[in-house]
């Protein structure tokens, strides 16, 4: 028997300082079975960061050709193509060639991530970031996982503040250079 994705209900009240975005969002988020709760926390928050009109999750997930997370124009051609964790080189050599704007937010170690993207071939290398969530901040909100939840999301300076039940967490997300040279 097949296992069934998870639907999570998030009501996020969106307050991107740093970017002008106000937003009061209204997901409805499958967390697939093969997802793990940091990736699926990670996911969330990199859509609020890079909330934008025509952004979209896509079937990211299930379909390893669509981007995790895809905002497109009005035409629907692919502006920017935003993936989680980390993705492996042939992975961002295609999204860099398929989108203007390639981003990563990673709930892992960074450095290794990074590490890993040594000595490989990607289009645009030195165009790509990798934003590196608070790996603190994924592990406590993934205690707070409901299925049902209301999210205050802050972003100021470069620090994210989630506020879930009166609770305020809070982390940064620090931005890195994917390198293919040592």
């Amino acid at each position: 028997m097949a296992l069934t994705s998870t639907l999570y209900t998030l009501d996020i009240a969106l307050s991107h300082v740093d970017r002008h975005v106000y937003e009061t969002l209204a997901l409805r988020v499958p967390m697939h079975p093969s997802e793990s709760p940091e990736y699926f926390v990670a996911r969330v928050l990199a859509y609020c960061l890079e909330y934008t009109d025509g952004i979209t999750f896509s079937r990211g997930v299930s379909d390893p050709e669509d981007p995790t997370i895809a905002v497109r124009d009005l035409t629907g051609a692919l502006q920017a193509w935003i993936e989680i964790g980390a993705p492996d080189a042939a992975r961002l050599h295609k999204a860099s060639k398929a989108a203007a704007r390639v981003a990563i937010y990673t709930h892992r170690d960074p450095l290794i991530v990074l590490r890993g993207y040594v000595g490989e071939r990607i289009h645009r290398a030195e165009q790509i970031t990798l934003f590196a969530i608070d790996r603190d901040l994924i592990a406590a909100l993934v205690e707070q996982l409901d299925r049902r939840m209301k999210i205050d999301v802050t972003v100021t300076d470069g620090t994210l503040y989630v506020t879930i039940g009166g609770v305020m967490f809070s982390g940064d997300v620090v931005p890195h250079s994917v390198q293919t040279t040592a």
